[in-house]
């Protein structure tokens, strides 16, 4: 039985829509299969009473589905809600699975935290780099109860530059720690503060659709559970998100008009990998060559190649026959292989992800 399966998650924010909503959003998320819950204690202004009960309620509601909830808090929340650090009931008592540390202490703090007997999970924030997490360790934390999460980012162009969100999620995959980044929905209009230019962990997701932002984050293969950072998500976004196969690349893409049945059923529904001899200008599925010996593989469009198109060679190349490959640079065509389809433009960034040996398939768009 695999336990360590990546999740995904929404979150949603009780001082800022109504609990109805809260509570629709999180059975129609629940319905598509997505099993964590972010929430935020951070923007937490008014009757303290309220909305602590608008907090429980919400969880509670969240537990009917087996959903795990982590609420975002900092030093200064600890405060304000009169919690000591070496008791850790108040947030046990809202139901909640663990809190996500926003800004952190001195390390010796969490690593306490870690042995708290309430059993709750300590989550780190991942996008502020440094020695953090290595501080924490030296100070002996019980790593069982850790989890790691990064930040999002309200303000356009200030998202999590690519290099620095590799490097930092390393720190915490090398260690055995799960991850989660954040997607930004472009249906969605609440977050915990007022700005509204998206949501996200890394900028250069701030604009592409949200299965590509998700698609991205696992291809990376340093983030275990992407998490919706605003609400509402639409419903259409929550089906396409759970129908996303997190472990093997997954690429849109249109096919030509006049491909043949059988050049077809090779992109749609052949089992693709990469040959582990890889080359600089293709990725060459070739196991369709070998069902398909003997089949005619005729040339009808044989344009000079460009990234992202898929290519099926043509009876012309002999035993390369049916071969499936993809271009990774642009070539000139001999006029022996038919480019039968291209990927859609925003997910050729997934092109880069398609290590040796690594499993990948296609959806057609048309």
């Amino acid at each position: 039985m695999v336990t360590n399966m990546r999740k995904l998650g929404i979150s949603v924010y009780p001082n800022h829509s109504s609990i109805q909503d809260i509570k629709d959003y999180i059975e129609l998320a629940a319905n598509y299969n997505f099993s964590r819950i972010f929430t935020c204690l951070l923007s937490v202004e008014g009757d303290k009473e309220q909305i602590v009960a608008d907090f429980k309620e919400v969880i509670a509601y969240a537990k009917q589905f087996d959903m795990e909830v982590i609420a975002d808090v900092s030093p200064k929340v600890f405060g304000e809600l009169e919690i000591d650090y070496t008791d850790l009931t108040f947030f046990k008592d809202i139901g909640a699975d663990g809190i996500r540390l926003d800004m952190g202490f001195t390390g010796n703090e969490e690593a306490i935290m870690t042995f708290n007997p309430q059993d709750l999970a300590i989550e780190l924030n991942i996008s502020s780099g440094t020695k953090y997490l290595e501080n924490i360790l030296a100070y002996q934390a019980d790593k069982s109860k850790l989890l790691g999460c990064h930040n999002f980012y309200p303000h356009r162009y200030t998202g999590l530059n690519y290099e620095h969100f590799i490097q930092t999620s390393k720190q915490y995959k090398d260690q055995g720690i799960r991850t989660a980044a954040f997607v930004n929905s472009k249906n969605a209009s609440i977050g915990p503060w007022p700005l509204d230019e998206g949501l996200c962990t890394l900028e250069m997701h701030r604009d592409l659709p949200i299965a590509v932002q998700a698609k991205h984050l696992w291809a990376t293969e340093v983030i275990d559970d992407v998490i919706i950072a605003n609400s509402f998500a639409s419903e259409e976004e929550l089906k396409e998100l759970s129908q996303i196969d997190p472990y093997r690349i997954t690429m849109k893409c249109e096919l030509v008009e006049n491909i043949p049945e059988i050049e077809k059923k090779i992109v749609l529904e052949e089992f693709h990998f990469n040959r582990g001899d890889v080359s600089d200008y293709v990725i060459r599925s070739t196991q369709s060559r070998v069902k398909y010996k003997g089949h005619e593989f005729e040339p009808f469009h044989t344009k000079n190649m460009e990234i992202g198109d898929i290519l099926i060679e043509t009876s012309l190349y002999a035993h390369y026959a049916g071969e499936l490959q993809l271009t990774k640079l642009p070539m000139e065509n001999s006029g022996k292989t038919n480019v039968v389809g291209s990927i859609v433009a925003e997910e050729r960034l997934l092109l880069d992800y398609i290590k040796p040996w690594q499993k990948f398939k296609f959806e057609s768009i048309n």
